[in-house]
């Protein structure tokens, strides 16, 4: 069963130093605190969830709805509602606050975003495709795609084939990454490598689904750190 996660702006890419001289590529993101704003039971509708508002967001914006509906949980108006389902919600209550401190003894998150679009692209771009060849007959057509479809049976182009298209902006996760490091004071948290999305994306973390055994690039120093240490106490 799933825990909570925050939704992070994804604010850019940096580096970070260990003391032994290594240099990490990180991602920075800035994190929303995010508030209880309605608990869901398995008998109102089948399952237990919490339900997290994320981001502010001025009244004259929302629907007459939505201005309802805060006005009756009695809370602030949030831009994003995002549902997290979980085993027992009685350790939640409508209006509590959660912030990077839920991250407090996590080595690895799964984030998930939507990708850069890159707006319409052929199939050599898009699918990595090798392309028609670039001598002997073919004419103009070097970059297509080549045939798409069979014979008379059946006739036509199967849904999900590999064409030109819209490339980019599709929502995508990425599982274990790792946590270099946590600025509780400005709500920043540092990942290792790249994700997906352009700046200022919306970031969705959550603790790693799968149980990692992997050390982390600290852990590996300590390691090295301490063999060293009984390497020189045998000489």
């Amino acid at each position: 069963m799933t825990e909570i996660g925050l939704i992070g702006k994804k604010i850019g890419m940096t580096r970070e130093f260990f003391k032994t001289g290594q240099s990490v590529p990180v991602t920075v993101l800035k994190i929303e605190k995010g508030r209880v704003v309605q608990l869901i039971n398995k008998e109102q509708r089948g399952y237990n969830a919490v339900q997290l508002g994320f981001g502010k967001i001025k009244n004259s914006k929302l629907t007459k709805a939505m201005k309802g509906y805060f006005a009756k949980k009695n809370t602030e108006s949030r831009k994003i509602l995002k549902e997290f389902r979980v085993e027992d919600t009685n350790k939640y209550k409508e209006g509590n606050e959660f912030g990077i401190e839920i991250f407090k003894d996590t080595r690895f998150v799964d984030v998930k975003s939507k990708t850069i679009g890159k707006g319409f692209a052929g199939a050599m771009k898009r699918h990595n495709f090798g392309g028609l060849r670039a001598s002997h007959g073919v004419s103009i057509s070097h970059r297509a795609h080549g045939s798409t479809g069979q014979n008379q049976d059946p006739g036509k182009v199967f849904k999900g084939k590999k064409m030109a298209g819209h490339m980019g902006d599709k929502i995508r996760s990425m599982q274990n990454l790792e946590i270099i490091r946590t600025d509780l004071e400005n709500d920043l948290i540092y990942l290792k490598g790249s994700i997906p999305g352009a700046k200022n994306a919306e970031v969705l973390l959550k603790k790693a689904k799968k149980n990692i055994k992997k050390n982390t690039i600290a852990e590996k120093i300590e390691n090295f750190e301490k063999s060293k240490k009984t390497k020189e106490k045998k000489k």
